[in-house]
């Protein structure tokens, strides 16, 4: 079966997440899609976690990983980019549940000139530690009546996003007065079109980081699509040891100048990456050569695959 499209993931030592994260996208109801690991410098208990992945549940994985020198999830998902092997690319993050019909419908959706724009809905601590990997095998991870039995409070807003109607969620989608914005933790474009604007701005650290890509897309005429009610995702609840207010200053900067400017394009992305590895190649290029051992400790980034 041919490849439709690469799901790149992002994560960092994060293990139990990112189980049942590719859990649930082992049941996805296409099979036609590759998932590349954008790990920004996770401990060797990841790279199990995925082998298991692909061994136990037919996953094919490609796990992107470089050294773990701070928070440098731009430059993981550049890298993963770059190692994808497909035109259309669905983004999300290793701590996210999609519904079953995700993949699916991201590529339904999928059109020349747009990125498609989706959401999430927090679970409580409670519910993320409740919700198993088997929960997420059998698609009950998106499913109302399941996560109210887990504990989830009553909400309306829940209910309603986690909706199986299709007529409802097309609706919705339309009559939202919620601005497509590109969110990482579910959002998809066309490979050509993230290489256009050289990928994420490697200066950013966590806060409002995939926004300032979204501008850009926007800026070189890319426009958002809302499907936040017909692609809905799950996140589990953790720890944010990685965020500060510094960063989230320098970030609120460069999105103003993004803004401001109009800059379609940074100077810190994808054609910025060190060429010295022998892995990258320009944002015009593609993955040439890969290392052998996503573990060996040195500065290169790596790649591994089944």
């Amino acid at each position: 079966m041919p490849i439709a499209c690469s799901v790149i993931l992002s994560t960092y030592n994060a293990p139990s997440l990112l189980e049942r994260s590719l859990a649930a996208f082992a049941a996805q109801d296409t099979k036609d899609f590759e998932i590349v690991i954008a790990d920004d410098g996770s401990r060797p208990d990841t790279k199990a976690v995925i082998d298991r992945a692909r061994q136990d549940w037919a996953l094919s994985i490609t796990h992107s990983w470089h050294e773990d020198h701070g928070f440098r999830k731009c430059r993981a998902l550049n890298l993963a980019i770059l190692a994808s092997t497909t035109d259309y690319l669905i983004f999300s993050d290793g701590d996210c549940l999609p519904r079953p019909d995700f993949v699916h419908t991201h590529l339904a959706l999928a059109t020349k000139g747009r990125f498609l724009s989706g959401g999430y809905l927090k679970l409580t601590g409670q519910v993320s530690e409740r919700l198993t990997i088997d929960d997420a095998l059998q698609g009950r991870a998106t499913s109302y009546t399941h996560l109210r039995s887990l504990g989830m409070p009553r909400s309306l807003r829940y209910a309603k996003r986690l909706s199986t109607s299709s007529f409802f969620a097309r609706l919705s989608d339309r009559i939202t007065t919620t601005a497509p914005t590109w969110n990482g933790h579910n959002a998809s474009c066309w490979k050509d079109d993230a290489l256009k604007v050289n990928g994420f701005d490697e200066r950013m650290e966590w806060g409002g980081e995939d926004r300032e890509f979204g501008m850009r897309l926007t800026n070189a005429g890319i426009k958002g699509l809302q499907v936040r009610f017909r692609t809905p995702c799950v996140h589990l609840d953790h720890a944010r040891g990685y965020v500060n207010d510094h960063a989230q200053r320098v970030n609120a900067q460069i999105r103003d100048e993004t803004r401001q400017s109009k800059s379609t394009r940074t100077a810190h992305g994808i054609t910025e990456i060190n060429r010295a590895t022998g892995s990258i190649l320009d944002a015009d290029s593609s993955l040439s050569t890969v290392a052998s051992e996503p573990f060996a400790r040195h500065t290169s980034p790596q790649i591994s695959t089944p």
